[in-house]
């Protein structure tokens, strides 16, 4: 079992910096057992599993891989930790800004270098609610997925390339997506070593080559590029929700479109999203006033 250890250069939250990783509660890639974080990835090594535990005690990050891919998880540990990204280069203009960030010092933006295990479950996610999404992504990776390496079988690896494009349509249908996403994840998976070249480029770039492909757009390429480049200023937007949040935050106004969004995050130019990341920690957010949108099932159609 290699192992490693990373020291982070001050206070540092483990949970809060890699749960946006997680596709709801119950990712079968993505788990949290005690203290621990355990990750189920397909690297360019093959598939691999990592599991991270903060050790207050000893003041590092410990953690231990299995697989083929797990060299190449370990080496790529600071990164995806968030040694590169640098909380600093935000200066609050804000007043709830301020105080998230003095509440929450230990956040960081991880990096997975990954760009298909966000992308997918980002394409799940348009247009329908993250119930709706998460149980797509659930019963795919249970049903077409791959046991992870390691001692935890409850873990899956999401399928290859080519597994996903061998996935037949009434298996898209049963786990509750429609023929528009699926088409936009197949046509994602056959050009899948240009997505994962977006790894290595800036946010321009890899936003450029994301959205080259047909349904996908700025909204799904910025959640995806949030997470595999860390990147500061892939700012979401399109949102049905955040734009209301950031605008209810910082104004105490409700119904915030994107454009008034953009303007009022405009002072973070170049930490866009990390300031929006912040704001979400406050925990401010407009109090609902009509029914949740109702949750769809087509396998049930």
């Amino acid at each position: 079992m290699p192992a490693r250890t990373w020291v982070p250069p001050g206070a540092y939250d483990l949970h809060r910096t890699l749960g946006v990783l997680r596709r709801g509660p119950g990712d079968p890639a993505f788990a949290v057992r005690g203290d621990e974080i355990w990750r189920a990835c397909r690297t360019p090594e093959g598939p691999g599993t990592l599991c991270l535990a903060a050790r207050a005690a000893e003041g590092h990050v410990a953690a231990t891989a299995w697989g083929p891919g797990a060299p190449w998880l370990l080496e790529r540990l600071p990164e995806l930790l968030g040694e590169s990204d640098d909380p600093a280069a935000l200066t609050a203009r804000h007043r709830v800004v301020h105080e998230a960030r003095r509440r929450h010092p230990g956040v960081r933006l991880a990096r997975t270098g990954l760009v298909l295990e966000s992308l997918i479950p980002s394409i799940l996610e348009q247009k329908v609610t993250s119930d709706e999404a998460y149980r797509a992504w659930r019963l795919l990776l249970q049903r077409h997925g791959t046991p992870a390496p390691g001692p935890w079988d409850r873990l899956r690896v999401m399928p290859e390339p080519r597994g996903w494009a061998l996935i037949p349509s009434w298996e898209w249908h049963r786990a509750g997506v429609d023929a528009k996403r699926s088409s936009t994840v197949l046509r994602a998976v056959r050009a899948a070593a240009r997505m994962e070249e977006a790894a290595g480029m800036d946010l321009g770039d890899a936003t450029r080559r994301l959205t080259a492909i047909p349904g996908i757009g700025p909204w799904t390429a910025a959640e995806t590029l949030q997470r595999a480049l860390g990147a500061p200023d892939a700012l979401t937007v399109g949102d049905l929700h955040l734009p209301k949040i950031i605008g209810y935050a910082l104004t105490g106004r409700r119904g915030t479109t994107d454009e008034e969004m953009l303007q009022l995050l405009a002072p973070y130019a170049g930490q866009r999203h990390r300031a929006a990341r912040l704001i979400l920690l406050s925990g401010l957010v407009p109090p609902r006033r009509a029914p949740r949108f109702p949750v769809g099932d087509i396998a049930r159609l």
